[in-house]
């Protein structure tokens, strides 16, 4: 059952304007990973649904997070189906994001009031999304879109909220161009997620691009803020 409400869910996403996303079938890793963004400032975290055995990870995620890091949103991306959203649900997934627009979807996280943001690509997409209850919708895969897509939806939609996600990076330049065309979140995962020549995961680095990037991101909607 989730910890956090869907309105804890949006304010914090509106608030951090961040959600670094990843996957990992070593659990340990999993929890280093999770460790990583929580010490870099991180309250948000979407576990993307793509290996054997994803929703076991999770689970034993789930229940770390609650116990060592309380502040955490935990919530699980990737998810294709009701059953499969059904699943993370029941172990404690604070939010559902999935990569295509699904009515199921919609209609089960609807009912236990958990936060979902739907995969959208048009005009047309985004406001079925928003008929069905989403409070923020995902621009996937966001590289292919851009920011200026992002401002000619929000020109005739000025209320719909936006998380791109893919074509995303920890540069000041990139997360302006972002937040600059109106976007009230984003998703960031391989560009954040760092590794050393060995392939293996740079967790200090981690830390301090997710650190980086918060610090970026709260002067940008800062200025925005002032600008009104």
């Amino acid at each position: 059952m989730a910890r956090f409400t869907r309105i804890q869910v949006i304010q914090k996403m509106n608030e951090t304007g961040m959600v670094p996303l990843f996957f990992h079938s070593d659990l340990e890793i999993a929890k280093n990973i999770l460790n990583a963004c929580y010490k870099g400032g991180a309250r948000l975290m979407e576990f993307t649904s793509r290996g054997d055995y994803a929703h076991e990870i999770f689970g034993e995620l789930s229940k770390y997070a609650m116990d060592k890091l309380p502040e955490m949103i935990l919530g699980v991306g990737s998810i294709t189906d009701a059953s499969q959203a059904s699943l993370y649900m029941s172990l404690g997934s604070n939010f559902i994001v999935t990569p295509v627009l699904r009515r199921d979807i919609a209609i089960v996280c609807n009912r236990r009031k958990v936060l979902w943001s739907a995969g959208c690509g048009t005009l047309t997409e985004i406001a079925d999304a928003e008929e069905l209850g989403a409070e923020i919708v995902k621009l996937f895969p966001g590289s292919t879109y851009g920011p200026n897509f992002v401002e000619s939806v929000l020109a005739p939609q000025p209320w719909t909220s936006i998380m791109p996600t893919g074509g995303v990076s920890p540069t000041k330049d990139n997360l302006k161009s972002w937040f600059d065309a109106g976007v009230v979140c984003v998703g960031m995962g391989s560009k954040l997620m760092s590794k050393n020549d060995k392939g293996l995961y740079n967790y200090k680095k981690i830390e301090d691009q997710t650190k980086k990037s918060l610090n970026i991101i709260r002067l940008l909607k800062k200025n925005y803020n002032n600008s009104k």
